[in-house]
């Protein structure tokens, strides 16, 4: 259970350094290649360009996690911390919101995708699979969020996200 629960918590920065490990491999590849033959290997740009936009939208999940993403929050100093905390889950609301609406479009595209194929030119893979991780990390990006509040309505700590908001 020790590995499953490692597994969950850290679910996001092991499929980003898998993604950007898969990228960099693949990079080096075709310069080694373009180097050594004079030309390039096609298969290795392509996976490299789909590794980086997983890397992407993961990286947007892992920074919703670790509460790294952007937010302008230097109006928010001028209110109490507990209007501070109203603010945030409000903000933090539509933004789940948003990722929701834009997972069920995804979903929706994804669907389509499968129904309708179209094949990637030197992989042969069916693009569909690629563009999946866009429903998927819109929601796992709310999840992310809903977690955070359930942990610190848990740990009786949830005022601490917003006390030092700025200087974080």
């Amino acid at each position: 259970m020790r590995i499953v629960k490692k597994l969950y918590d850290n679910f996001e920065e092991y499929c980003c350094v898998a993604a950007v490990a898969l990228m960099i491999i693949c990079l080096a590849l075709q310069i080694v290649f373009r180097a050594a033959v004079g030309g390039g290997l096609s298969w290795s740009e392509e996976l490299s360009r789909y590794s980086f936009i997983w890397a992407v939208f993961l990286g947007m999940s892992l920074a919703v996690k670790r509460l790294a993403h952007v937010r302008i929050t230097a109006a928010l100093l001028l209110l109490p911390l507990k209007a501070r905390l109203l603010v945030r889950m409000g903000t933090d609301a539509l933004w789940i919101a948003f990722s929701l609406y834009i997972a069920f479009h995804g979903l929706e595209l994804l669907r389509e995708g499968l129904e309708f194929p179209e094949m990637s030119p030197t992989l042969g893979i069916v693009k569909a699979w690629v563009e999946a991780i866009i429903p998927f990390c819109f929601f796992l990006t709310p999840w992310r969020i809903v977690e955070q509040y359930c942990r610190n309505i848990h740990r009786g700590t949830l005022l601490e996200l917003v006390r030092d908001e700025v200087t974080s």
